[in-house]
C-alpha cells in the first residue's frame, strides 16, 4: 500500500475477464481485439484519483485475466471473493450468472460491461448486478424510434443462425409491434458464409421480395451481414447489426464533450474506445461518483446511492446517465450510427417519457424488481 493510500480512504475494484479465442475473420479491415474493456476501466480509475486527492480517497483497479482455458470461478474464488466489494466483469452471462450467485458474491457489487441480453434485466436478473451496456431491447426501440421518424415502416428482417440472432431477431419483433411496424418479409440465410465470393449474386436472388422500406439484418457475430448492403436486389438501407446500428458508443460520436473522451482513451490505448472499453470506464466512474458523493467505501451506502434518485452519471451523451432499481439496467441514450457517421441519437424527440426520457428505451417490461436467485 502506498503512503498516499495509508492516509486515505481506499476503494478497492476487481477487473475480470477472461481471455477470448479469436473468431473466425471475414475481413481485414475489423481486427481481433483481445483487451476490451481494460483501458476504459484504467481511463476511469485516473478520473477518480484526481477528484480523490480533493476527497481523501483513492481508487485502486487490480486486473484479473482468465485464460482461455482457465477456469473463470477458481480464479474468483482465490483472488476476488472476500477481498474486493466492487467486481467489473467482462464476461459471458453464463459465466456472469455463476458468479453473481456465489453465497460470497451476496456481499459484492458486480458491474457487468459486457453482456447485453435482455433476459438477464428480466428473468434472470440478479440483485447484486447492475449492467452498463443497452440490452437488445434498447436497441431495437433505438433502431424502432428512427424508423417511425422516418416512415420506414415495412421491413424486411434478414435472420443469421445463431442463437444471438434469435434473441436480436425476439427484440427487434417486439419492437416492430411497440411502433406499429410491418415486417413484410421475414427470411433466414442460408448461403454459404464466404460472402466475398458469394455477395454479388447470392444476395441479389435472395433479397428479390416484395417491396419493403428498410432490410433489417440480425447477424451478431457478423458473418454475412456486411456483405448485404449496395447488393440488394432493390435500392434499400440496411439496419440492424450491421448498416445502421445500435450502440452505446460509437468512433464518430463527438458531440457533450465526447471528443475529449475520445481522444484520451486513444492516449491510452492506441486506438478508439469499443463499447466494453466504455461500459468498464462508466462502471468505474459510477464507483467513483457515488464514493465521492457518499464519502464512502462501504458497500452498504454505495449501493444505495447507485440506486437512488440522486445518481447521475456522466456519460458524454447529454442526458445523466442513471440506473434502474428494478433490474439493474443503466438508462442511456443510445447512438445510431453508420460506419462513419453519427446518424441520431435515442430517444428520438417526441419519444419522451413522463419518468425519464431515456426510460422510452427498452422500457415495457414489469418491474420485477430483481432478488437472490437461489
Amino acid at each position: 500500500m502506498t503512503a498516499f493510500a495509508k492516509n486515505n480512504q481506499v476503494i478497492d475494484i476487481a477487473y475480470l475477464t477472461q481471455e477470448k479465442i479469436p473468431p473466425p475473420s471475414f475481413s481485414n479491415v475489423d481486427l481481433f481485439i483481445k483487451n476490451k474493456g481494460i483501458f476504459g476501466a484504467e481511463l476511469a480509475i485516473s478520473d477518480n484519483n484526481t477528484t480523490g486527492k480533493f476527497t481523501n480517497q483513492q481508487f485502486i483497479l487490480k486486473k484479473f485475466i482468465v485464460p482461455v482455458d482457465g477456469n473463470v470461478v477458481d480464479v474468483f474464488t482465490k483472488n476476488i471473493a472476500d477481498k474486493f466489494r466492487y467486481v467489473i466483469s467482462n464476461l459471458p452471462a453464463e459465466s456472469l450468472l455463476k458468479l453473481a450467485d456465489m453465497p460470497v458474491a451476496k456481499q459484492m457489487l458486480i458491474f457487468d460491461a459486457t453482456t447485453v441480453d435482455d433476459d438477464l434485466r428480466n428473468g434472470q436478473c440478479r440483485g447484486n448486478v447492475l449492467h452498463l451496456l443497452p440490452d437488445r431491447a434498447m436497441r431495437a426501440d433505438a433502431l424502432g424510434q428512427y424508423m417511425m421518424k422516418k416512415r420506414w415502416t415495412k421491413w424486411f428482417l434478414v435472420i443469421g443462425n445463431t442463437p444471438e440472432d434469435r434473441l436480436f431477431v425476439e427484440a427487434i419483433k417486439r419492437s416492430a409491434k411497440r411502433f406499429n411496424m410491418d415486417i413484410v418479409v421475414e427470411k433466414t440465410w442460408e448461403h454459404s458464409f464466404d460472402a466475398r465470393r458469394t455477395a454479388q449474386s447470392d444476395v441479389a436472388v435472395f433479397s428479390q421480395v416484395d417491396d419493403y422500406d428498410v432490410l433489417v439484418v440480425a447477424d451478431e457475430q457478423g458473418m454475412f451481414g456486411e456483405y448485404l448492403d449496395y447488393r440488394t436486389w432493390l435500392p434499400r438501407p440496411v439496419i440492424g447489426t450491421q448498416g445502421l446500428v445500435a450502440t452505446a458508443w460509437h468512433h464518430t460520436h463527438d458531440q457533450w464533450g465526447a471528443t475529449q473522451l475520445q481522444n484520451r482513451f486513444k492516449d491510452l490505448a492506441g486506438r478508439w474506445p469499443e463499447e466494453e472499453d466504455y461500459a468498464a470506464y462508466l462502471a468505474a466512474r459510477a464507483i467513483g461518483e457515488a464514493a465521492t458523493r457518499t464519502k464512502s467505501n462501504e458497500l452498504g451506502p454505495i449501493k444505495a446511492y447507485l440506486l437512488s434518485d440522486q445518481f447521475a452519471l456522466q456519460g458524454y451523451k447529454g442526458n445523466p446517465l442513471s440506473f434502474r432499481a428494478w433490474d439493474g439496467q443503466l438508462r442511456q441514450p443510445v447512438l445510431l450510427a453508420a460506419p462513419r457517421s453519427l446518424v441520431a441519437v435515442a430517444p428520438v424527440e417526441g419519444f419522451l417519457h413522463p419518468r425519464t426520457e431515456l426510460d422510452t428505451l427498452g422500457f415495457d417490461q414489469p418491474e420485477t424488481h430483481c432478488q437472490w436467485k437461489d
